[in-house]
């Protein structure tokens, strides 16, 4: 396995003037830019900057195509059937929060339950938190086991005939657990819940077909599979998308405004009030152009050896903890960690010396931390430039740092 030719087209990450390059392992945070996005961006602004469906010149015909072109290009990457269920968003925190003020709060009632697990990033957590209180409904948590898993009694027990909304991340970000999404969206569609899947850990790496899912929305952020930040998206079946009312009003969303009222778009603009990121669809567009010329299959063959290899190293250091599941196929391409007698951020901050940057830290999932027992862990996140060698500098980079603080003991 080599992936030195990717390489080339992320300049963050190309060796320096000494051969040496950054180890970047944490691409469950976000993920280094390649050259064709960041040209893609700069194209758009010398050429076709302008207000998108705003303007009857060629130049705003030309930024609403790029717009329409790159919404186009997300409904084909995820198996949408039409393309006015692609929204976009900032990223996927607004995604999570539009989706729980104009669908949570129109469609859950006093009684009813929200069920999401504990191992959600808080962008998935608290917004149903603030849904459950003002609409007093139960916020429900189905915990996972000693793997990081939920089992499946678990999810038989906390969804039931009350239950109106199921919220999943589909691959944890702190313990890069692969959840059975389609199994829990199937079994919670047999009690009438509708489910949201957070795909920010899965869409970059792995095929997702909302279709094959057939989850009710999806949310993912483009900044985690190679496009720029500010950029995300929710998808959303078109008939739960047409009753929900607008999340943000103003400019562009509207159809009619009189004095003392207003009629609104029809899908997807209702969603997309005020001037939009154009520069952030095009660099996304982009990214997943650059994204299939590899393969999404074999994107995730590369991942699944580097974290087969980065785990059979690890587990022969007695001092690791690892968390997360032991099988391979329940596990995406992060691994969580800890070196024992060492403080995440020491380890982390460590790393950083010897050029390896790896997240230590909640992971913005601090009532996972909690249930698990633990502050915080090192977590390292491969992405499909990472290489071999790459692996070899954080095995090396954990026995120095071990070694270095085993001295001061």
């Amino acid at each position: 396995m080599n992936n030195i030719d990717f390489l080339k087209d992320f300049p963050v990450l190309r060796a320096n003037e000494n051969g040496e390059r950054l180890v970047y392992l944490d691409s469950g945070a976000t993920t280094q830019k390649p050259v064709q996005v960041l040209e893609a961006i700069e194209k758009y602004y010398k050429v076709s900057n302008a207000n998108p469906h705003r303007g009857a010149y060629k130049l705003s015909i030309d930024a609403t195509q790029a717009y329409d072109n790159a919404r186009e290009k997300i409904r084909r990457f995820i198996d949408a059937e039409f393309s006015k269920e692609i929204i976009f968003t900032k990223n996927a925190t607004e995604g999570f929060n539009l989706i729980a003020s104009s669908y949570g709060m129109n469609n859950i009632n006093e009684g009813d339950e929200i069920v999401i697990s504990i191992a959600e990033h808080h962008s998935n957590l608290i917004p149903w938190q603030i849904v459950a209180r003002a609409k007093k409904a139960t916020l429900k948590y189905m915990y996972v086991n000693e793997n990081g898993e939920i089992p499946e009694e678990e999810i038989k027990d906390k969804i039931t005939e009350r239950t109106k909304l199921v919220s999943i991340t589909h691959v944890s970000n702190a313990l890069g657990t692969i959840n059975p999404v389609k199994e829990i969206t199937e079994y919670a569609h047999s009690k009438g819940a509708k489910v949201i899947v957070d795909g920010s850990q899965s869409v970059p790496h792995m095929k997702v077909s909302v279709r094959d899912l057939d989850a009710d929305f999806l949310v993912f952020s483009g900044h985690k599979l190679l496009g720029p930040m500010g950029i995300g998206v929710v998808y959303g079946k078109k008939e739960l998308l047409e009753i929900m009312p607008p999340y943000i009003v103003g400019g562009d969303m509207i159809e009619y405004v009189y004095e003392q009222e207003a009629t609104f778009a029809e899908l997807p603009s209702k969603f997309e009030g005020g001037t939009q990121n154009v520069e952030g669809a095009v660099g996304l567009a982009a990214a997943i152009d650059y994204l299939e010329n590899i393969g999404m299959d074999k994107i995730d063959e590369i991942e699944r050896e580097l974290t087969s290899y980065a785990l059979e190293k690890f587990q022969e250091m007695p001092y690791v903890k690892l968390y997360g599941p032991k099988d391979l196929s329940h596990r995406g391409g992060i691994i969580s960690f800890d070196i024992e007698g060492v403080h995440p951020h020491d380890v982390a901050s460590v790393f950083d010396s010897h050029g390896v940057a790896i997240r230590s830290g909640n992971h913005c999932a601090q009532p996972l931390m909690r249930y698990m027992g633990i502050n915080a862990t090192c977590r390292a996140s491969f992405y499909f430039y990472n290489t071999k060698e790459d692996v070899d500098k954080l095995i090396e980079a954990t026995k120095k740092t071990y070694e270095m603080f085993l001295k001061w003991r």
